[in-house]
């Protein structure tokens, strides 16, 4: 199903403060940058490439592919709503079809037909036109006891150990401590003016 993208006006002031002079020379007046200078080129880390100048989503880590041009290829798009088509004949004696943005217009690239099957396409984009999004990876919490599902941690927590356990709300419940309850032993590790001692 074609995902439709809600077009945006840009400001071309703005975006020349925001941008770099090359990224702007590239998304706003159809630029290219040099060939193997881009710094996505070689970037094999998962996650999702959106547009510079909206940061929509336009392509997947799982569709890049080494194709030797010297610009980050890919051989699909996320969405093909995420993109628009334009006949581009700038070059004398040549016409490419050219890649943009469809939320914001923005240049990515070029889309050639020598890509790798079975469709065969090669979305050859500037790295200027575009920032990588590294996927945030995810490990599955479960209950050692009835390994019912709990959430995930993840490794953005606060040091030491970084840990942050994100857990659902529906799968634990809370049982709050009666006062009445401190035994013997934890009444005997309070301090005389009744603060935690900390036991070894």
């Amino acid at each position: 199903m074609e995902n439709k993208s809600e077009k945006i006006t840009v400001n071309k002031e703005e975006l020349r403060k925001r941008l770099t002079p090359l990224q702007y020379q590239v998304t706003q007046e159809a630029g290219t940058e040099r060939p193997f200078t881009g710094c996505y080129n070689k970037n094999y880390e998962k996650g999702v490439y959106q547009c510079i100048v909206c940061h929509q989503d336009l392509f997947s880590s799982d569709t890049k592919y080494d194709s030797g041009c010297g610009w980050p290829a890919f051989n699909d798009v996320l969405d093909k709503g995420k993109v628009t088509l334009h006949r581009d004949a700038s070059i004398p004696g040549m016409v490419r079809t050219e890649v943009r943005c469809s939320k914001c217009s923005a240049h990515m690239g070029h889309v050639f037909d020598d890509g790798p099957p079975p469709k065969h396409r090669r979305f050859c984009i500037n790295s200027a036109s575009i920032d990588f999004v590294k996927k945030r990876i995810r490990t599955e919490v479960r209950c050692a006891r009835c390994n019912a599902h709990m959430g995930h941690v993840f490794e953005d927590g606060p040091k030491p150990n970084r840990k942050r356990y994100c857990i659902n709300s529906a799968s634990i419940d809370f049982v709050q401590s009666e006062p009445s309850a401190m035994t013997a032993t934890s009444a005997q590790a309070l301090s005389p003016q009744g603060t935690p001692i900390a036991q070894q």
